[in-house]
């Protein structure tokens, strides 16, 4: 298993060793001990999986006071997956970084608790897979708007499918600093 650094301290790429011939691939797609050993956690309270069609964009959304980290894998498709550090008390505030997730490449991002995350189909359906530190909250679900000018994301489309939630999500500027995380939560 290989991973790649970010930049952002804790957001992580990895890439799995995968065991393929013509018959097909095998790989793990989460392994206690060794994620771990990596400083990622070893423990997931819920798992999640989401369809999406070509042309969506979801995010960026985020979950306080009770966040989430999330593991991120995608099992059919691709998608340009991205993670925002939304910690007020961050050195890497409003910070940004994405990486292409497909079915082909196998690889997996790592989104710590503080950071809002989203994506664009890039070709789909994609089929979403990710594992979650803690349980949703709906009390708790929030929003940044994904193309947020203050952030800055350079997504590889300029516009796409959204939920009216999203679509209505507030820029980063306009949350009010006491609903956003914090390093030291």
């Amino acid at each position: 298993m290989k991973t790649i650094e970010t930049g952002i301290p804790g957001l992580t790429i990895i890439e799995p060793d995968v065991f393929g011939d013509e018959r097909g691939f095998f790989m793990e797609s989460w392994h206690a001990d060794r994620y771990e050993s990596l400083g990622l956690p070893g423990k997931f309270r819920q798992s999640n999986l989401s369809r999406s069609g070509p042309g969506v964009i979801r995010g960026l959304h985020y979950q306080y006071p009770e966040p989430q980290g999330k593991l991120v894998s995608v099992l059919a498709g691709s998608m340009f997956d991205v993670a925002v550090d939304i910690r007020t008390d961050s050195p890497t505030f409003k910070q940004w970084a994405g990486v292409e997730l497909s079915a082909e490449n196998h690889r997996q991002f790592y989104i710590p608790e503080g950071f809002a995350h989203g994506f664009c189909v890039l070709e789909g359906p994609v089929l979403l897979s990710y594992l979650c530190t803690s349980v949703f909250r709906a009390e708790y679900d929030a929003g940044v708007a994904w193309n947020d000018p203050d952030i800055n994301i350079r997504w590889p489309v300029k516009s796409g499918q959204l939920s009216k939630k999203d679509a209505e999500a507030p820029k980063l500027r306009d949350i009010r600093v006491e609903d956003l995380p914090r390093m030291n939560l």
